[in-house]
């Protein structure tokens, strides 16, 4: 049964960490949504040291409200990945990579959002730009590193396409992805962060049983930019194409709205008319 959940990130003090996640669960209940997407970070709200009677605390809040915790997101791959440059990141990286799969077995969610490297980062000009083979190299490496805690966690790391000009094609991430021979690594498509160079319904087929999560959002290819990404049904993404490809693979799980950056007034709207998107591309 598919989903209907909505990323932390997306209401309002969600990319920055101050929203508290119990009021972000009674948000989504209240906005119609079946699922929240809880997300893991540095900031003062659901961080690294959070603990497993917290997450039964946030658990038990979600059963009250009627919804569920199917899968969790993180941004700390932006600071630190398993394919960075130098050996100390790397560490860091594996080491935050298994507290997170620990309290994503704590939420009781399946799939964890994994970015395991970046060639580059658009929005972090002053990084620098590694070689792709080095990336491969290192992230495959840390990856295998990181399965044993998967599997006593139960928990799937979903590989998410990024504008990290990294497994830039479905091909690429399905090769990726087949190599560690493990239940424990998928694909998490984001349906819109691939209009720029792919169609999403290909994606999905070409992935198939590997999709163990999906992201979806907007996008206008006539823009091109980060600024291109707009409400569901105001971009080009073919949401009837999505939803066969969905279909014909096969896949029952939650598809999370991510919804950012937020509208700069009324923010709770853009939750609203997502809900009501949302409703339509999945026929409810």
């Amino acid at each position: 049964m598919l989903l209907k959940s909505i990323n932390y990130w997306s209401f309002p003090g969600g990319l920055e960490s101050t929203l508290c996640p119990f009021e972000a669960i009674k948000l989504a209940k209240e906005h119609g949504y079946e699922a929240i997407e809880l997300c893991l970070g540095d900031g003062p709200e659901m961080g690294l040291d959070t603990t497993e009677e917290s997450c039964g605390k946030l658990i038990q809040a979600a059963k009250d409200f009627g919804i569920s915790i199917p899968s969790v997101a993180s941004g700390t791959y932006w600071s630190r990945a398993l394919g960075d440059a130098t050996p100390e990141s790397r560490a860091h990286a594996k080491d935050t990579l298994e507290k997170m799969l620990q309290i994503t077995s704590w939420l009781g969610a399946k799939t964890l959002l994994t970015i395991p490297g970046a060639v580059d980062v658009f929005f972090l000009p002053d990084r620098e730009k590694l070689p792709y083979e080095h990336v491969y190299k290192y992230a495959t490496e840390g990856i295998r590193a990181v399965l044993p805690t998967a599997e006593r966690c139960q928990v799937r790391m979903g590989i998410e396409n990024v504008w990290n000009k990294f497994l830039l094609s479905p091909q690429e991430v399905a090769g990726f992805i087949d190599q560690f021979e493990s239940p424990w690594v998928g694909a998490y498509v984001d349906v819109a962060n691939l209009m720029p160079f792919g169609h999403p319904a290909d994606w999905l087929r070409h992935l198939g049983k590997r999709v163990v999560g999906i992201h979806f959002k907007d996008f206008r290819r006539s823009v091109g930019t980060a600024d291109g990404f707009v409400d569901l049904l105001e971009g080009d993404v073919p949401w009837p194409e999505v939803m066969a490809a969905i279909k014909e693979i096969g896949y029952e799980g939650p598809i999370a709205a991510e919804m950012i950056p937020g509208y700069q007034h009324y923010p709770m709207v853009r939750i609203a008319n997502t809900s009501n998107a949302m409703d339509a591309i999945l026929g409810r």
